[in-house]
């Protein structure tokens, strides 16, 4: 992912109804997602990506040099992962009820740290490609992977030691990747080729690459594991969703500018895409073969990378304050102001006041 930039620009808001029957939802006509609270985090620094733990009640945001953790019931922040310098994501690893791990993505010194998430120290650190980004963990095989920018690989590593297992090859470079368990496959968007690479995790290998077209640039990505559906999130404006067995893009509709992440909700069937522009754009899965957009949800700018809490179906945004540019021209990479880093929540329940 993009380590927050941002360009300001004008934002046109639609909200649109969703229909009355969702798969599972007990939702009213309309999604309502609205704001719900914001959390203050502070500090100083950049970040990229957030992780919810749904058994734990956490969520993991990560901040520059650290991941700092949050209550998801309470909405406070209760510790901080540490020494994780131009961390990327984490990956959540729950074992069993006692072996509770988490792996971060440190792009600045091409490492992995292995994190043991009830005390948050860190047990070992491991060598992993350059430019470690996007990091996911694979269940049944109970493997962690880590997609390298830096020299288009994955490195796979035991979960519950942190041993490496090798690398993998890529076509190009890496963005967000999702598993598929029951497939023996994992799947990662290689933005600058606009292609899905589809990776068995038997023999470690990419067996197929699909064009995400008419989708470029792909960034985030979420799956429906009981539909076989990936939802991809690309830069040109599109969120395309692709059979996940052959490939094939059965659907695509309009996002938001500025995208990163993607999520999905299978409860409700809904497919959100996090958009830097400010805002979030809520698609429903009518069908297996048919995506609607039901809402255009205002955020705030810059506010590009979320994640969801599937027992609450909140979604959580990272987000700062930005300098304003020199004169009033744009710039590629404002400055952030320091101690405005914090969390937006939204959701459909009641809202705190602001």
């Amino acid at each position: 992912m993009k380590r927050n930039t941002f360009v300001p620009c004008l934002l046109a808001v639609l909200t649109v109804v969703l229909p009355a029957k969702l798969q599972g939802a007990e939702a009213s006509a309309n999604p309502g997602y609205h704001f719900l609270k914001e959390i203050p985090v502070g500090g100083e620094g950049g970040w990229d990506y957030l992780a919810v733990n749904e058994a734990a009640r956490r969520l993991y945001v990560t901040h520059d040099t650290k991941v700092v953790v949050v209550d998801l019931d309470t909405g406070k922040v209760v510790g901080e992962i540490a020494d994780t310098p131009g961390v990327h994501g984490i990956a959540v690893a729950a074992l069993s009820p006692e072996v509770q791990l988490g792996f971060t993505s440190n792009g600045r010194e091409d490492k992995m740290s292995m994190v043991d998430l009830k005390t948050l120290k860190t047990t070992t650190k491991v060598a992993t490609g350059k430019r470690p980004d996007a990091i996911i963990f694979v269940p049944q095989r109970a493997e962690v992977y880590a997609f390298n920018a830096g020299d288009h690989s994955a490195s796979v590593f035991e979960a519950d030691d942190g041993d490496p297992e090798g690398a993998i090859p890529l076509p190009g470079k890496p963005e967000f990747a999702v598993a598929e368990p029951k497939a023996n496959r994992v799947y990662c968007n290689i933005e600058d080729k606009n292609l899905v690479a589809s990776i068995d995790t038997a023999t470690r290998k990419v067996v197929e690459q699909w064009p995400t077209a008419p989708g470029e640039s792909p960034s985030g990505m979420a799956i429906d594991l009981e539909h076989h559906r990936l939802f991809i999130g690309c830069a040109n404006k599109l969120m395309v969703m692709m059979d996940s067995t052959s490939g094939k893009v059965v659907a695509t509709v309009p996002i938001g500018g500025r995208v990163d992440a993607t999520a999905f909700d299978p409860a409700t069937q809904l497919a959100f895409s996090s958009n830097g522009e400010g805002n979030v754009t809520i698609a429903h899965e009518d069908s297996p073969d048919k995506l609607t957009v039901v809402q255009t949800l205002t955020t705030e700018p810059g506010a590009r990378t979320m994640a969801l809490d599937p027992k609450t179906h909140n979604i959580y945004l990272a987000c700062a304050k930005f300098e304003p540019a020199a004169g009033g021209a744009p710039q590629q990479r404002p400055q952030i102001v320091p101690g405005t880093f914090k969390i937006l929540v939204y959701g459909m329940g009641k809202a705190e006041s602001r």
